[in-house]
């Protein structure tokens, strides 16, 4: 009878803090079954969108919640080789409190304007567990405290990893085929400005060695035959009018400007309930998801910044390269003075591409735990879209990005498979079975 008062408790709180947020009340199944790993990342990427983050501060973000919760639970199960801290947990503590403190803990770290919210969720959280071991609750109050204990070491870890440094202002340059500041589709202001997310090209990733360990190679030259066909697809399919783009691809390409944490953390755990994974498992998997896409995030933003300073590698994107193209030295390229993309060009180098590098390693973190026809749904503020196929959704998530107008399929090409070296670096050296 206790623990059925607790939980009816647990889902009073969580229905009033949903509401609260604007979110779907909790279902009737993770009352009956709660898991911690489960409802913390639903936390994480409920958060995000109340918040608006930007998807190029999320992968950072998700791989510190996620470290934090997978070493709170893993010192206790002791299943896995830790990803940061080695210390293992007094005996007794309770795994599903310390995943709740951990993850708890780093969040309002990290969303301190949240921290109202989250202390609700964190309350009701709590009240949903049971009298582990029947001790009077030691249990729970030792897994508290070393939950705390692990996130605060995680979030000393990265404290000062170089994603908040000071750095110069990057505004590329004007030589032919480097990037550039582009034009914005609604002004003011009537350019992107500087390198956006800069930091990120100088933060320590958290298992590759280092941000270089994968860098890509150097960009297609622009008389290649790459570039040419490159130029004349996303001329074709990109712009913002008169385009050859079906109506659904239009549609598909702002769908997928949405932030790659959410989509891909929207899939995993909509899958990982459907295929009624352990809680072990899960914690595995959502460390594993988000660390693949915080690494692979800052080898492309640091390959954004190598190869954007180099005078003489082509990273300007479509909107400078199209209208530019009659002193590009091509003669298969032509100029169109008036061609502006479907969607507004991020504020970065083109080469190499983020949310595709993203949909690389997120797939193949998830096709290495499912078969490929999971149903999920994911949203872009008041849209959503239902998927039957994680490679359906990878492949659209590319193609958007030429449908958009922000990118070249080449580049799409290569950081996909960028993102998917690095996810496979990640299963196969961290977190290893003991």
């Amino acid at each position: 009878m206790k623990i059925r008062v607790a939980k009816k408790a647990y889902l009073g709180l969580a229905m009033a803090t949903a509401a609260c947020l604007g979110l779907a009340p909790p279902s009737a199944a993770r009352e009956d079954n709660p898991d911690q790993v489960l409802e913390w990342n639903q936390v994480f990427i409920d958060t995000l969108i109340v918040t608006n983050t930007a998807n190029s501060s999320s992968q950072r973000l998700g791989a510190i919640v996620h470290a934090a919760i997978f070493d709170a639970y893993n010192g206790i199960e002791r299943r896995y080789e830790p990803l940061f801290v080695k210390k293992e947990a007094p005996a007794g503590a309770s795994r599903r409190a310390a995943v709740i403190a951990a993850a708890h803990t780093a969040l309002v770290k990290l969303f301190s304007s949240r921290k109202p919210q989250l202390d609700d969720i964190y309350e009701a959280s709590l009240a949903a567990l049971s009298d582990d071991g029947g001790d009077g609750g030691e249990s729970r109050t030792r897994g508290i405290a070393w939950g705390n204990e692990v996130a605060q070491a995680v979030l000393d870890w990265r404290e000062n990893d170089g994603f908040s440094g000071m750095y110069d202002p990057f505004n590329g340059g004007l030589e032919t085929g480097r990037w550039r500041p582009t034009p914005r589709l609604v002004p003011p202001p009537p350019t992107c400005g500087s390198m956006s997310a800069q930091g990120l090209a100088h933060t320590f990733p958290f298992v590759l060695v280092n941000e270089l360990q994968f860098q890509p190679a150097p960009p297609r030259g622009l008389l290649t035959t790459t570039y040419s066909e490159d130029f004349n697809a996303v001329k074709t399919l990109g712009r913002g009018t008169g385009s050859t783009r079906m109506p659904d691809q239009t549609a598909l390409a702002p769908f997928w400007e949405g932030n790659a944490s959410v989509h891909w953390n929207q899939a995993a755990n909509q899958v990982a309930r459907a295929n009624h994974l352990s809680m072990s498992q899960n914690n595995r998997l959502f460390a594993l998801l988000n660390v693949a896409m915080a690494d692979t995030a800052i080898t492309v933003w640091s390959a954004k910044l190598h190869y954007g300073l180099m005078p003489a590698e082509v990273t300007w994107r479509p909107a400078t390269s199209i209208p530019l193209a009659d002193i590009d030295g091509n003669p298969e390229t032509a100029p169109d003075p008036l061609w502006q993309p479907l969607v507004n060009t991020p504020c970065h180098p083109e080469y190499p591409a983020g949310h595709p590098s993203m949909n690389g390693a997120a797939a193949t973190v998830l096709l290495s735990a499912f078969a490929d026809n999971q149903v999920f749904t994911l949203t872009t503020g008041s849209t959503s879209r239902t998927y039957a196929s994680i490679a359906q959704a990878r492949s659209d998530g590319n193609n958007a990005r030429v449908w958009g107008g922000m990118h070249y399929p080449s580049t799409v090409a290569i950081s996909d498979a960028l993102g998917e070296k690095i996810a496979t670096y990640v299963n196969r050296n961290s977190m290893q079975r003991r």
